[in-house]
């Protein structure tokens, strides 16, 4: 008994104690003054409540640290669920934040609200650091160009080029994102003049209503183009893409937040509307397959693009990927020149890409990142000399006009930015999308949330925030000497590797001659991965002898 006495008033215990102290308190204070029940019972109502709770987690049938510090282990489950608020709001620096730090998202908001975007006495990094990068500046600075910032996209083989605006609003599929949120972007592309990617999730009516342009991505899921089965529907396609709204169409092969996963949209956001659109069941996690079924070769790749085109009435097709394979995207270009069919456009996702729900080791280790998927296609494009027919886009944490340049000098043609055009809306990175809890409205489908969004409002700020953007990047491009973005080349971009060194991205990220890969001068970085390449199959072909150093096995005669 003494024991148990003493155990009840360590620190492990001691809030249960008091609990209960305090309810026997408070019963027996009711016996003796029953005239002041009116504030005794208020006293009591919360010592019982806490005494019942000590009670419960006592006995809890599965959380340890409940059974042991019952009632003030509530503290830490309190602590864990506003630990992102508190580390944003009070811990972290203006420039190290993750995944966007605060000084990126407060020029988002700025420039989306029109308010006042400079910032004061000089810069906050630290430009001496191993990372920093700059771009270099001409003493003939020019005027920013006051022309449209436009790039024109549409093979030999297409019909109906779309002229696209060099930044536009990345992939985001309904159900991902709200109702609210999909309305807003569109009319907010509407007014500036730029495309709306739908994501895979299919186009929905709401990004139908405000008329903005539309690049239709189909994923492997195929939802919007399925049929019962869920197979690839050439007749649903060919309805859907055929829309005047709809000026490109894209076949997604990987997104780089998750690659090599498919798509997910958690069973907490899967409505019976959503269902009604992807044609999927509510109540389970909506997955997409991770490889597609319509195609299992580099060749077939190439007719089904040839197909989307066809069916679409010309209209520009491509396809979007995050690298992974080296050999892979080389067996693609292989199956290029074999069949001559090649695809208007190629959008490369980095592994910084964004996501509303993804596992944490395909998030955090799987994929190329943006720079070195982007230069990699751009390089081996050149190496086949078919760059001249292929414009390439890009995906990746985009935001400002100092990302778009990187990126133009990386070989990008255009951009497409997600999380910029989400904290355009009032996203908040409060990094609860996939709860289906998202407290500005934009990646939630609960009817009670996403009524706080107000679309007319967040649609001003989409383009403003575009617009701001733009601006931003032909300012920098004037800087430069340039006349234009697409002028930006890797000589124009350093980068600091050590204290004491720096590297323009022209050394860091070396380009092959014209047509180099066709005439035997394999660059030795491709060395290996050209030999591998199959455009008949996705597999790696065996190496016939050893590349740089490596230990291979000879390929079997």
């Amino acid at each position: 008994m003494p024991r148990l006495l003493a155990l009840a008033f360590t620190p492990r215990f001691v809030c249960l104690t008091l609990a209960c102290l305090g309810t026997a308190g408070f019963l027996l204070a009711l016996l003796i003054w029953p005239s002041g029940w009116g504030w005794l019972l208020p006293g009591l109502a919360v010592s019982g409540g806490l005494a019942a709770l000590g009670v419960r987690d006592l006995h809890h049938p599965r959380h340890a640290i409940l059974r042991n510090y019952p009632i003030a282990a509530h503290l830490r489950f309190i602590m864990e669920e506003i630990r992102p608020e508190m580390r944003q709001y009070f811990f972290e620096d203006e420039k190290h934040g993750t995944p966007f730090s605060r000084d990126k998202r407060a020029v988002v908001y700025q420039r989306a609200k029109r308010q006042l975007d400079k910032r004061p006495f000089g810069t906050q990094y630290d430009v001496y650091a191993e990372g920093f990068e700059w771009l270099h500046h001409s003493l003939a600075a020019k005027e920013p160009t006051s022309e449209p910032l436009r790039v024109l996209i549409g093979g030999p083989d297409c019909t109906q080029p779309y002229s696209a605006s060099l930044l536009n609003i990345s992939a985001m599929s309904f159900g991902s994102l709200s109702a609210n949120a999909i309305r807003a972007l569109n009319r907010g592309a509407k007014a500036g003049g730029f495309a709306h990617d739908t994501g895979e999730g299919g186009l929905s009516p709401y990004h139908r209503e405000g008329g903005g342009d539309i690049i239709w991505e189909i994923g492997s899921g195929y939802f919007g183009a399925r049929d019962e089965v869920g197979r690839f529907s050439p007749e649903r396609f060919a309805e859907t893409a055929n829309l005047p709204q709809v000026k490109m169409v894209e076949l997604k092969l990987s997104q780089g937040a998750k690659p090599g996963h498919g798509g997910v949209l958690p069973a907490a956001k899967v409505s019976r509307e959503i269902s009604l659109i992807r044609g999927v069941p509510m109540g389970r996690d909506c997955v997409s397959p991770p490889a597609h079924s319509a195609f299992d070769t580099p060749t077939g790749m190439m007719q089904l693009i040839a197909e989307m085109r066809r069916l679409s009435g010309g209209k520009p097709a491509g396809f979007k990927l995050c690298i992974g394979h080296r050999w892979e995207f080389l067996a693609i270009c292989k199956a290029m020149l074999e069949t001559g069919i090649t695809p208007d456009f190629i959008v490369v996702d980095g592994a910084e890409g964004g996501t509303g729900a993804a596992p944490m080791e395909f998030m955090d280790h799987i994929g190329m990142p943006m720079r070195e998927g982007l230069s990699f296609v751009h390089h081996a494009l050149i190496g086949v000399g078919l760059r001249d027919r292929i414009r390439l886009g890009v995906s990746g944490k985009i935001a400002s006009g100092f990302d778009m340049a990187r990126a133009f000098s990386l070989g990008a043609d255009w951009c497409n930015a997600a999380r910029g055009f989400m904290f355009a809306l009032g996203c908040i990175q409060s990094l609860s999308c996939h709860t289906d809890r998202c407290p500005t409205g934009v990646a939630t489908q609960d009817p009670t949330r996403q009524r706080a969004l107000l679309v007319p409002d967040k649609a001003e700020r989409v383009q403003h925030f575009h617009a701001a953007t733009l601006q931003a990047l032909a300012e920098l491009a004037a800087a430069a000497g340039l006349e234009h973005p697409s002028q930006l080349r890797s000589r124009h971009l350093w980068r600091r590797i050590s204290r004491h060194e720096v590297r323009s991205f022209a050394e860091l990220y070396p380009a092959p001659e014209p047509g180099a890969l066709l005439r035997g001068a394999v660059d030795p970085r491709l060395a290996e991965s050209w030999e591998m390449a199959d455009p008949a199959s996705f597999a790696p072909r065996p190496l016939a002898r050893p590349v740089a150093g490596r230990r291979l096995e000879a390929q079997p005669a």
